[in-house]
């Protein structure tokens, strides 16, 4: 295989087995129709960027019934909330600078910025359809360089182009990092955010590894991917969102301040051995510790006739049910306020997703909280509910 990023020659380091569409949640009568492919991580030693080996085609997992709404999320309202004020005051201050958000969802982030030039580029049509009712002006494509070209002919040069936990779905990235280049202004910022590679060894939490995640970036991978388009890093910030993610700051202008704290977190990431590949071949031990051990978990449970139940039907929830061979005999459903999950099947495992029902809670009943990365908001929200009782399993961070 070639790295997707610099065409160097890599192999495979871990394989997680077949796996299905991470967001496929299926019906019954459509079983026979589900599509599986081989889930493989790999490591670049040219360019130091880890990455899946293959992706299934985008419009699999990017079309009209995409079953994720940013919004449904309070913390993450709050979040681009917070980040909106910062933009407008650091780098928006004129009412007729133009931003772009790729894969704006819903539009959580972009209404925001109703009044200023905007517009948001989602491929899957059904969340396109939410952000234009949200007052986002959207169109439905996945973002190139070709279209970059018809939005700058159409509307000029972008002040700033923002992305949540999209850029790290993009296969093409060499493509999208020459279309954001050519349409920022010179002065102009790009502002990304997605889980960091670092979090995922330091949590061994592999459930970030599925096909929408064709990449994870370190900030050095980050360098080294945008600085061929003239995309030079200069600011990064920690997150705490989706277990723990990185906000990566680049701009076209060369003489500008490099802050310090890119430089730290570069030379962190060597400490850490983040660029060597005897740092994944031990993260690949810990995955193989983590599956027997919340195996036998499952199974002590079984036995003693507890029932355990899932929260949260994520596509991260995929990764470990298909990688850790549970079935409905195991977690015997899941619960999810998604209603285009619910009175679905789990991909690839089959097990029941269904609305919340607080009467078949009882004291001896186990919820692996599959949407960990929420576990602070998710926690408050049923300690103030008097009709949840139960136990918790938290599947990450994972003690090694």
């Amino acid at each position: 295989m070639k790295c997707r990023v610099c065409n160097n020659e890599i192999s495979s380091f871990m394989s997680f087995g077949k796996m299905p569409i991470a967001n496929g949640f299926i019906k019954k009568k459509d079983l026979k129709k589900e599509y599986f492919y081989n889930l493989e991580t790999c490591f670049c030693d040219n360019c130091k960027v880890f990455q899946i080996k293959k992706q299934p085609d985008p419009k699999k997992m990017f079309h009209g019934n995409y079953p994720f709404f940013s919004s449904l999320s309070k913390g993450m309202v709050k979040h681009f909330n917070s980040l909106s004020a910062k933009i407008k005051k650091n780098f928006l201050k004129k009412s007729d600078s133009f931003i772009i958000e790729l894969g704006c969802n819903d539009g959580i982030f972009l209404k925001n910025f109703k009044d200023y030039k905007h517009l948001g580029i989602e491929p899957s049509r059904n969340v396109a359809r939410e952000a234009s009712k949200n007052g986002v002006k959207t169109i439905s494509e996945f973002f190139s360089y070709k279209l970059s070209n018809k939005i700058l002919k159409k509307n000029g040069n972008a002040d700033l182009i923002y992305s949540a936990n999209v850029m790290c779905h993009i296969p093409n990235i060499n493509d999208v990092a020459k279309g954001i280049s050519n349409l920022l202004k010179y002065r102009g910022v790009l502002i990304f955010e997605d889980p960091y590679l670092g979090d995922v060894i330091d949590k061994t939490s592999f459930d970030q590894i599925y096909d929408e995640h064709v990449f994870l970036f370190s900030a050095l991978s980050v360098k080294n991917i945008f600085s061929k388009f003239n995309l030079n890093l200069f600011k990064v910030e920690r997150l705490q969102t989706h277990g723990g993610s990185m906000r990566y700051y680049l701009r076209k202008e060369k003489k500008i301040k490099n802050y310090y704290n890119v430089n730290k977190i570069i030379i962190s990431e060597r400490k850490r051995k983040l660029h060597l590949m005897q740092t994944y071949i031990q993260f690949k031990k810990n995955c193989e510790n983590f599956k027997k051990n919340f195996k036998n978990f499952l199974l002590q449970n079984k036995s003693k006739n507890i029932n355990v139940i899932g929260y949260g039907a994520t596509s991260k929830s995929t990764t470990i049910l298909n990688y850790c061979n549970i079935n409905k005999d195991l977690i015997s459903q899941i619960f999810d306020i998604t209603k285009l999950k619910q009175n679905k099947l789990s991909p690839g495992t089959h097990i029941p997703i269904n609305n919340f029902d607080y009467n078949l809670n009882t004291k001896k009943d186990y919820y692996v909280l599959f949407a960990w990365n929420h576990k602070k908001e998710i926690l408050n929200k049923e300690l103030k509910n008097k009709k949840f009782r139960g136990k918790w399993y938290i599947p990450f961070p994972y003690n090694k």
